[in-house]
């Protein structure tokens, strides 16, 4: 009950803190006992202060698993690969280290301070806050002065949020303090919070199909289909032969009327069953399946070089589709440290230059503000990343360009207060100089505020002169002009204040204290350069008809300037996109935002529902949407997106429990590479779905054509050899091919990486289907070939080229090996040409040779078992020349036109733009 008053902030049934305490068994002063019993007591009734994962059942897992052999035959491939590719490839960069975020709070037990864990807090705690502090538990305001919250963790909104006696007591787990401080008493830890609403959905592993799986599942079930009706067919045309009298054994009917026995008539109904039964399981291709897995585990595991951890194995084929990515800016388009770039004093700009002609005073008052006002904002706060490196790109700077002695000053000045600086909010300290005993406020923060509560500035000289109308406009002015430059700006200013307003008796600043009337210092600009390969990761995005979209708190000036450096808009060409502020996107009518969403280029000021926002309105026009993450907040927006991509280096626990990728070095060129690896492994399947289907197709026709024709009773020879029926004499030759198209083809044709060629194409069309019609032609054209090839040599073989009935049956086996093995060769991508082929892909060539030489074997070493018989060199000629005849057939196979537009497509209007894609450029 106390747990959901705090989360629902149900002030009617508040009565008070007072009565809360009381319930508690706690006190506002001295807080809880604390001894070993009284905080076993507590969990025991409250729990513990920390998130639970779901529980993994590993033998549903297994189970589930086995129930596909398949599944076995990739672990076999897998770590064959593995100790053969994958192991001689050392991994060329470094797992990030894993941030420890239970950070430590300063609590009251036994009206003592402590330092503890958060974890470690349980209900009834008093937990000291202040400006940097997250928030650790639900719980209620008991004490402070000016204790701003920042809640967008949970109401995803970036209003500044005050907690009072007055008007709001409530504080949630996992929001941040930003100004002031505070006490507040812990009513709730760990699954009763608020942030567990959150958190725990996002740790669920959902064991939802992937785009490609639902594809590969529908045509695996259309395949059946056809299949089951081939065998019904069959079925029923041996069933009227048979009770026609039109079927024989060594010349006498089978069946006559009235004299055959039920006992043999169900004897010949058996025999005629295992036909179509075997037609109708070898339908299925089983192989589709094992390829999908190996080249999704082959893939995930390359990506690993790549800078990308697939937590998701669905993820990666997911990428295939991606449409949209929609991005952080910091860290990941841009490099990890600011410089500064800009020094502007007033009006007067004076770049990264020289300090020579300043006067003293000015020097010492920048050196103050610069070396002092650097409070360390402590670990978990959200924004302790940017403002870092802020504080240490200005310290730096100023100790090298400016002579700035830091040791020097804090022996010069005492530190009497600090609060702490953030992007959004100015931060102040108030240093007392040791000689004369001169008290000064020194502020620095965004130059907006910083310059409101300015009413004089600095010249250089070190005269002092009033800001009048022209000169506030002219230095308003100036900070426009830098962030158009795309940098950080930061002001800085100070006040001489007297002895009775300094600071209050807690210690905190005196309430007379004004923010005005303060005298201008500096504006300093920093930026944070493009990484060096962001921008071509950019364009090779584009190129690959991806969309990306900026998603910043940066402002809208900044946030331009630099989706301009990165190449994401052209600043010369307005038909490249849009940039607003989250505000402006946040305020459209549903109607509207979906109207622009695909304009919208950069969302400056952003706050976590702006990006939520984006995902699904991009979800509502067609798009398959990637977006990166790396705070708690994003939990959100990963869950929802098409595919969720945290953050390695700066991510939280949290945004890499949600996402389905980490990208381990926060670099935009790792989401390209990934991007790439998608295009590559829906290809591969796409590929190998070509050759597989090919040999099902030609399979099912001459299964159903030797069955139907035949006048003894009918036994299953070598065409059949993909069908998983019982082969009563060619069970070897059954095993080989299986293994042959079902497995060393798929590990063949389904290793490759990444190319070129396919981020030059837009992404599939989700909504079209996944064979296309260039895949079709080629799959019915060689189909088509193979079939009349082998039905020729089925039904002439004897009679027109005195083809013994097992030399026949040796060579369409041998046929249909080697035609499957030129199709290899001919599906396979050759970027790189010949000759690198055969120096990189090793592998490749293994298996091309393991199949050449059991080949070989089958026939002329292994007769007996292989039920083949030997062939002379004349036999062999002709077997590959009909084989390596399949490549020109290929050739003008291609050129037979065929539309664009797949036959059953169901085309989105929206989204029409992606449905162009075709396979690649070799099918």
């Amino acid at each position: 009950m106390l747990a959901k008053l705090v989360r629902v902030r149900d002030v009617k049934q508040f009565d008070g803190v007072e009565s809360v305490l009381f319930v508690l068994k706690t006190d506002a002063d001295k807080g809880i006992l604390g001894d070993d019993k009284d905080i076993a007591s507590r969990r025991k009734h409250f729990g513990t202060n920390t998130f639970k994962k779901p529980s993994v059942n590993l033998l549903q897992i297994l189970l589930k698993s086995l129930k596909d052999p398949n599944i076995i035959i990739v672990l076999l491939f897998e770590a064959a690969i593995s100790e053969a590719v994958l192991v001689k490839e050392p991994f060329r960069g470094s797992l990030p280290p894993r941030p420890i975020e239970t950070v430590s709070i300063l609590v009251i037990r036994d009206g003592k301070d402590t330092c503890i864990a958060s974890s470690e807090a349980v209900v009834g705690d008093v937990i000291r806050l202040k400006a940097g502090d997250q928030v650790p538990a639900d719980g209620i305001y008991i004490g402070g002065q000016s204790l701003h919250i920042d809640e967008s963790t949970l109401t995803k909104k970036n209003d500044l949020v005050e907690v009072n006696n007055s008007t709001n007591v409530f504080l949630l787990s996992g929001s941040n303090v930003l100004r002031g401080n505070g006490r507040m008493l812990v009513t709730a830890v760990g699954m009763d919070t608020a942030l567990a609403e959150i958190i725990s959905p996002a740790c669920v592993n959902h064991d939802h199909k992937s785009l490609l799986q639902k594809k590969l599942h529908k045509l695996t079930s259309h395949i059946a289909k056809v299949g089951l009706a081939v065998s019904f067919l069959v079925l029923l045309v041996l069933l009227v032969r048979y009770f026609t009298g039109n079927m024989r054994n060594n010349g006498r009917k089978l069946f006559i009327g009235g004299k055959t026995s039920i006992h043999d008539v169900w004897k010949a109904f058996l025999g005629i069953l295992a036909t179509p039964v075997a037609i109708a399981s070898g339908a299925i291709p089983e192989g589709l399946t094992l390829a999908c897995a190996l080249t999704i585990a082959y893939s995930t595991k390359k990506m690993i070089v790549d800078q990308a951890l697939v937590r998701s194995l669905s993820a990666c084929e997911a990428m295939a589709s991606a449409t949209v990515i929609c991005t952080n800016k910091e860290g990941v388009l841009t490099e990890n440290t600011l410089q500064v770039r800009e020094f502007c004093l007033c009006e007067e700009y004076f770049g990264r230059g020289t300090f020579s002609s300043f006067a003293p005073e000015i020097l010492d008052l920048l050196h103050e503000g610069m070396a002092l006002n650097t409070t360390k904002i402590p670990p978990g706060s959200s924004f302790e990343h940017i403002e870092d490196q802020i504080q240490n790109a200005i310290l730096g700077w100023g100790i090298k360009s400016m002579n700035m002695d830091v040791q020097q000053l804090k022996e010069r000045c005492t530190l009497v207060h600090a609060e702490s600086f953030n992007s959004e909010y100015q931060g102040r300290v108030l240093i007392r100089r040791n000689a004369d005993s001169r008290v000064h406020v020194h502020h620095k923060g965004t130059p907006e505020a910083i310059l409101a509560m300015c009413s004089r500035y600095y010249e250089e000289t070190g005269d002092v002169k009033d800001i009048n109308d022209d000169t506030r406009e002219a230095l308003q002015g100036r900070i426009t002009k830098m962030k158009m430059d795309g940098l950080y700006c930061v002001g800085f200013a100070y006040k001489s204040v007297t002895a009775e307003h300094q600071i209050d008796h807690e210690g905190h600043f005196h309430p007379k204290l004004k923010e005005d009337d303060s005298i201008l210092l500096a504006f300093v600009g920093l930026k944070a350069p493009c990484r060096e390969q962001a921008r071509k990761a950019v364009m090779d995005c584009q190129d690959a008809g991806v969309n990306i979209k900026i998603i910043t708190k940066d402002d809208i000036h900044t946030a331009r300037a630099s989706a301009i450096d990165c190449g994401i808009i052209d600043p010369h060409d307005t038909s490249t996109g849009e940039v607003i502020e989250g505000t402006t996107f946040q305020g459209y009518a549903e109607d509207e935002r979906l109207e622009k969403v695909d304009n919208i280029r950069v969302i400056a000021r952003a706050s976590t529902l702006d990006k939520l926002l984006m995902v699904r309105c991009l979800q509502k026009k067609g798009h398959n949407v990637a977006v990166t993450g790396d705070r708690v907040e994003d939990a959100e927006a990963l869950r929802e997106a098409n595919v969720g991509l945290s953050l390695g280096n700066h991510g939280t626990d949290a945004a890499r429990n949600c996402s389905d990728i980490v990208i381990m070095d926060d670099n935009f060129a790792s989401i390209a590479r990934v991007l790439s690896w998608g295009r590559t492994t829906y290809n591969n399947v796409q590929i190998f779905t070509q050759y597989q289907l090919t040999a099902t197709i030609a399979s099912l026709v001459i299964d159903f054509v030797t069955a139907i024709s035949a006048s003894e009773p009918v036994t299953i020879n070598i065409v059949t050899v993909i069908s998983a029926g019982n082969v009563p004499y060619a069970m070897l030759q059954v095993l080989w091919v299986k293994l042959m198209v079902g497995t060393l083809a798929a590990v063949a044709l389904t290793i490759d990486g990444p190319g070129t060629k396919l981020m030059q194409q837009p992404p599939p069309d989700k909504n079209e289907p996944f064979i296309t019609n260039i895949m079709w032609k080629n799959i019915l054209g060689q189909a088509l070939y193979l079939i009349s090839v082998l039905l020729t040599i089925q039904f002439t073989g004897e009679s027109g080229y005195q083809l013994s009935d097992k030399e026949k049956d040796t060579m369409i086996f041998n046929i249909f090996v080697l035609c499957q093995l030129f199709n290899i060769f001919y599906l396979r991508n050759y970027e790189g040409g010949i000759l690198r082929e055969l120096k990189t892909k090793r592998l490749f060539w293994g298996i091309v040779g393991m199949i050449v030489v059991i080949q070989f074997a089958m026939i002329e070493m292994l007769k007996e078992f292989a039920c083949t018989e030997r062939l002379n060199w004349m036999k062999w000629k002709v077997c590959i020349g009909i084989a390596a005849l399949s490549w020109p057939v290929s050739l003008l196979i291609k050129c037979i036109p065929v539309p664009k537009t797949p036959l059953f497509s169901r085309r989105n209007s929206q989204n029409s733009s992606y449905s162009r894609f075709r396979s690649s450029v070799w099918l």
